[in-house]
């Protein structure tokens, strides 16, 4: 009798411990372990915080260095252990939903370690090269405060260069390179970055609130930050990659030739995709789609009186109403269209972008990038931008102008992030950041 009153006692005390604790505080642990980790985000990646228009980091450069990106793992390691042994059972479905993102997020950020995908961070396209560079557009520069903070960043850039080449040797030594012909482009980009100096356009125009003298004052310290700083450490950086980094690009295109490649090839697919489909599932997947629209071009080019989908095809590069005569006329097109689609929205959304978008053209120096989106702030103080591919225009194509300036502006990614940071009753990590999308 004994040994039956001890059994039922000690299964009372094991139902006590797995029954989990009420929802609202369990709620209440996950909301702040939410808050917690979007604040260490915002301190470890200050140019983050200063583009969702949190000004409290401005003044500092992300800590690239090997130690910090260690740091910076063993802190998602613990967050993703933290928000895992929270039981989610009785949530609201958005609150099972935000668990389960940020979860998969911090997921990714630690498989991406263990594959050391850090050790190749600068690609033809972007980079700290490129990021940097875009500063001046992407940070406030409208009071006396905001420009001292853009000189102290400036100042910090020898430090980030040196720490990103730092990384770059880790990858040499761990033979994790990028493809080589396209790491040899990166030294003219950073020479095309000195030549153009754009850290100096800050100088061309104040707010007429700052006073004259305080203008002169900034501008010599820009001036100075610069031409010390800031360009002697490009050059350094465009001749290591030159000299020491480039020729030891992979001569192999496929991720696979890498360490892990089929795992790390896996990885990518599953991070960029949301899907476990096998990336031969995925082709064949793709192969049907080519073969389902072609049959639908191929409907509307006989429509028009063609034989064939490959004569209107080549009667589209040559007609004159596609070929562009200039750079301006591209962004024109641009504009044109978003304008257009943005007196439509009210028609079709209830929700409307708060924050203001404009479009410009790629600095030449990054001629290798495809057109893309900057988000604006929520307070709509610095607008989105939709920054346009227009480099040697005369072979492009006008016709593809109309989709992407909606799926870059609106109603695609300025309108989503816009309003996603409208979204004030979601967790903070979810009111920035892009979500996948089909517009």
């Amino acid at each position: 009798m004994r040994f039956c009153s001890i059994f039922l006692v000690l299964i009372a005390a094991s139902s006590v411990a797995q029954d989990p604790k009420p929802v609202a505080e369990r709620l209440a642990a996950q909301n702040a372990l939410f808050d917690e980790q979007y604040e260490s985000d915002l301190r470890n990646f200050p140019e983050r915080a200063t583009a969702f228009g949190d000004y409290r980091f401005n003044d500092k450069l992300t800590d690239h260095s090997l130690a910090a990106i260690e740091q910076r793992h063993r802190t998602d390691v613990d967050f993703l252990n933290r928000l895992q042994a929270i039981p989610t059972a009785g949530f609201s479905d958005q609150d099972q939903l935000s668990h389960d993102l940020l979860v998969r997020a911090l997921e990714i950020r630690v498989a991406d370690y263990d594959l050391k995908e850090y050790e190749m961070p600068i690609n033809q396209q972007n980079g700290i090269h490129t990021s940097l560079a875009d500063l001046p557009l992407s940070v406030p520069l409208d009071s006396v405060k905001h420009y001292e903070d853009y000189i102290s960043r400036l100042h910090q850039v020898p430090r980030a260069l040196s720490q990103v080449t730092e990384v770059l040797h880790a990858g040499m030594k761990d033979k994790l390179m990028p493809v080589r012909f396209l790491a040899e482009k990166i030294p003219a980009q950073c020479e095309g970055i000195v030549t153009a100096d754009p850290f100096l356009k800050p100088t061309k125009k104040y707010p007429a609130e700052i006073p004259a003298e305080d203008q002169k004052r900034l501008t010599q310290q820009i001036t100075d930050a610069v031409t010390t700083d800031v360009l002697p450490a490009y050059k350094k950086f465009a001749e290591f990659i030159r000299t020491e980094y480039a020729p030891q690009g992979r001569t192999t295109l496929s991720i696979t030739s890498l360490a892990d490649g089929q795992k790390r090839y896996e990885h990518d697919i599953y991070a960029r995709t949301t899907t476990h489909m096998s990336p031969e599932e995925i082709h064949q997947l793709g192969l049907r789609e080519i073969d389902r629209i072609e049959a639908e071009m191929t409907a509307i080019a006989k429509k028009e009186g063609f034989a064939d989908l490959a004569s209107f095809r080549a009667s589209l590069k040559t007609n004159p109403k596609y070929i562009p005569t200039s750079a301006e006329q591209i962004l024109d097109d641009f504009r044109h269209y978003i304008s257009q689609m943005q007196a439509k929205l009210p028609e079709l959304f209830t929700l409307l972008p708060k924050s203001p978008v404009t479009v410009e053209a790629i600095p030449d120096f990054q001629a290798a990038a495809a057109t893309h989106y900057m988000t604006g702030t929520p307070d709509g103080k610095r607008p989105g931008r939709v920054v346009v591919a227009t480099s040697d225009f005369a072979h492009r194509s006008l016709i593809d102008d109309e989709a992407i300036a909606y799926h870059e502006g609106v109603p695609g990614h300025h309108m989503q992030l816009s309003v996603q940071q409208q979204l004030t009753d979601l967790p903070k990590f979810r009111q920035h950041g892009l979500g996948f999308n089909a517009y």
